[in-house]
């Protein structure tokens, strides 16, 4: 172990929920998934749930890579399929909580299928999506959240699809909790997983995270600590709102919140 591991080992507050023999991590400066494992360990910390009690479970791209920095029984799994190998978890050993914890392009694109599904069993088990709008890891393509007119390495002239509403589409599928935050309101999300943690059925919760690498140097949006002002500003928290409405708008505002809780 180096120095600065050792260091980290000895003085992090999170440290029972790392590996720490494998900081640093791959994740770019200004990145909001660590931001987001942060919440996770929080609202873990906060339930006092036996640490051999929680798994966790990710697929393929920068999210991904959770499942190897968790000091936490992990599952990084093929491609797309990590919702899948979470229902096989949950029926084989019903006592875990499960958490799914991956990226907008492996559950919505070649994971979509399986979300739909999942939802509209009703599996109970936790999914939380880093959104970052792009493929980050593999070359910044285009993604079923990347929104209209942005561009990636596959849209240059800007996307002409309309993007997934990620909220409506868990709702409308069958989820029983959903949540929306940035990676700006660390405490609301750490709630919302909380609430999670504590709801039965599929909970569904939406991370909107800066990707300053990619996403914004595409878009010409400025460093992370730009769109952290950004998301400040231009949020508004509405725990109430129609998911149908709530698709992301950036000219406008993005709605946040705890928006179902059946």
């Amino acid at each position: 172990m180096t120095e600065t591991n050792t260091i980290l080992a000895d003085t992090h507050p999170m440290k029972s929920f790392l590996r720490t023999d494998r900081i640093p991590h791959i994740w770019c400066p200004g990145c909001g998934i660590g931001t987001t494992v942060n919440a996770f360990a929080n609202a873990i910390k906060s339930c006092s749930i036996p640490l051999d009690k929680i798994c966790v479970v990710s697929g393929i791209g920068c999210t991904g890579r959770v499942a190897g920095y968790v000091n936490l029984d992990s599952f990084h799994t093929t491609h797309g399929r990590a919702i899948p190998f979470a229902t096989g978890l949950k029926l084989a050993n019903p006592e875990l909580e499960v958490f799914v914890i991956s990226g907008d392009g492996d559950l919505f694109a070649i994971g979509g299928n399986h979300f739909i599904h999942a939802a509209r069993r009703n599996i109970n088990i936790n999914v939380i999506c880093v959104n970052n709008f792009i493929y980050g890891m593999t070359g910044g393509q285009l993604a079923p959240t990347t929104p209209i007119s942005a561009k990636t390495s596959t849209s240059p002239y800007g996307n002409s699809e309309n993007p997934f509403n990620l909220p409506f589409l868990a709702e409308s599928s069958g989820a029983t909790f959903v949540a929306r935050w940035t990676t700006y309101h660390v405490k609301q999300l750490t709630r919302a997983i909380i609430k999670a943690l504590n709801k039965k059925g599929f909970s569904f919760i939406e991370s909107i995270s800066p990707c300053p690498t990619v996403y914004a140097r595409k878009n010409r949006l400025g460093i992370g600590l730009d769109i952290m002002k950004f998301y400040k500003e231009n949020s508004t928290v509405n725990n109430k709102a129609n998911t149908r409405e709530i698709g992301i708008d950036f000219q406008k505002e993005i709605v946040v919140g705890d928006f179902v809780d059946i």
